[in-house]
C-alpha cells in the first residue's frame, strides 16, 4: 500500500521494512537481519533523545511557559546553582545535618515552582548515599514531617526550622520501624498457613506477592501464579488475606 493510501497516513511503510531508520540512512531490505538491526537503531535513538529531554532542566525541557501557570521570571536554573553550592559546602558533614539543610536551602531558595516536593526526596536520596537508610527504598521524610507543626517546619529561625526537619526524620524512621515490624508479623502469620501443605503449592509464591505489592488483585494473582481467576480467588482464600476494597468486583487484597 502506498503512503496515504487508505487513510493510513505517511508513516506506513512496505511490509518487511522498518518504520524508521538509523541517521536518515534507508535500510538494506534484502537483508532482513539489516531491517531488523536499523529498526532497533532508530528505537534507541529515540530512547536516547526522550531521556535527554527529561534530564534537562525545566527550562531546557520546555523553554516556552505559560505566562497564566509559570511565573517567567523564575529563573529555575540561577537556583538550581546556588543549590548546588550548598552541596558542595555541605559535604563532609553528618549525614543527617547535611540532608536537614540541603532540605531548607531548597525550600528557601524555592528552587521550582511546582515541584517543591523534590527536595524532600533529595534529602532522602541524600541519607541512602550515605549509607544511614536501605539502598532498595529512600526514606519516607515526608510522613514525618507532616506530624510537625507548620510554624515550626517555616520558621523564621533557621536553627528551628532544621530541627523540625531532624525531628520529622526521626518520626519517619520510627514509623519505618514500625511498619517493618508489622510486615516482619504478617509474613509470619501468613507462613504459618505452610504447614502440612505439599511442596507444589501456590501459597508460598502468593506470600512472596503480596508481600512485595501494597495491594493484590485477582488478576494479579492469576497473571503471577499462572492460574485461572476462580483458582486465584481460592487461594487467596485459603491465605485468609484481608480485603481493602469492600467491593463485589474488581477487589483488592492486602497483608495482614
Amino acid at each position: 500500500m502506498t503512503p496515504g493510501a487508505g487513510g493510513r497516513g505517511s508513516a506506513e511503510v512496505a511490509e518487511g521494512q522498518p518504520a524508521f531508520a538509523p541517521s536518515g540512512e534507508g535500510a538494506d531490505v534484502s537483508d532482513p537481519l539489516a531491517v531488523q538491526l536499523a529498526a532497533m537503531d532508530a528505537v534507541l535513538a529515540r530512547s536516547d533523545a526522550a531521556l535527554t529531554k527529561a534530564r534537562a532542566p525545566a527550562s531546557i525541557a520546555s523553554p516556552e511557559k505559560d505566562p497564566l501557570v509559570y511565573d517567567l521570571d523564575w529563573n529555575e536554573d540561577e537556583r538550581l546553582e546556588e543549590w548546588g553550592v550548598v552541596v558542595d559546602e555541605t559535604e563532609g558533614l553528618p549525614p543527617v545535618l547535611r540532608a536537614a539543610l540541603l532540605l531548607d536551602a531548597w525550600n528557601d531558595l524555592q528552587v521550582l515552582q511546582h515541584a517543591s516536593w523534590l527536595g524532600r526526596l533529595l534529602a532522602a536520596a541524600t541519607l541512602r548515599q550515605e549509607g544511614l537508610t536501605t539502598a532498595a527504598h529512600l526514606a519516607a521524610i515526608n510522613l514525618g514531617l507532616k506530624s510537625i507543626p507548620v510554624e515550626r517546619r517555616r520558621h523564621r529561625a533557621r536553627d528551628t526550622r532544621l530541627l523540625a526537619i531532624v525531628n520529622g526524620m526521626i518520626v519517619a524512621a520510627e514509623l519505618g520501624l514500625k511498619e517493618h515490624d508489622r510486615l516482619t508479623l504478617a509474613l509470619t502469620m501468613m507462613e504459618r498457613r505452610l504447614v502440612g501443605r505439599r511442596s507444589t503449592s501456590n501459597l508460598p509464591g502468593l506470600i512472596e506477592l503480596v508481600m512485595s505489592r501494597p495491594l493484590v488483585s485477582a488478576g494479579m494473582v492469576a497473571e503471577t501464579l499462572k492460574v485461572t481467576p476462580r483458582a486465584a480467588l481460592r487461594i487467596v482464600a485459603e491465605l485468609g488475606l484481608r480485603e481493602m476494597t469492600g467491593r463485589g468486583r474488581f477487589r483488592a487484597w492486602g497483608n495482614l
